[in-house]
């Protein structure tokens, strides 16, 4: 079960990551930052809420 935060916990996280990344976020920007962050939290839950098997192995890596 996957916990999707709301709209005062985005702010309070966008503010929070801004100071420790000493970022200048301009105000105007933090809509598209939220609006960001909904969509890339709401699409990694969907992958976490995916089961796998126990034996399941990561793909091998190949290099061209």
């Amino acid at each position: 079960m996957s916990v999707t935060p709301g709209p005062d916990d985005l702010d309070t996280f966008v503010d929070a990551a801004a100071r420790a990344l000493d970022l200048p976020v301009e105000p105007a920007w933090k809509p598209a930052i939220k609006a960001n962050l909904e969509v890339t939290l709401r699409l990694a839950a969907s992958f976490a809420d995916f089961p796998l098997p126990d034996d399941a192995e990561p793909a091998p890596v190949f290099v061209a």
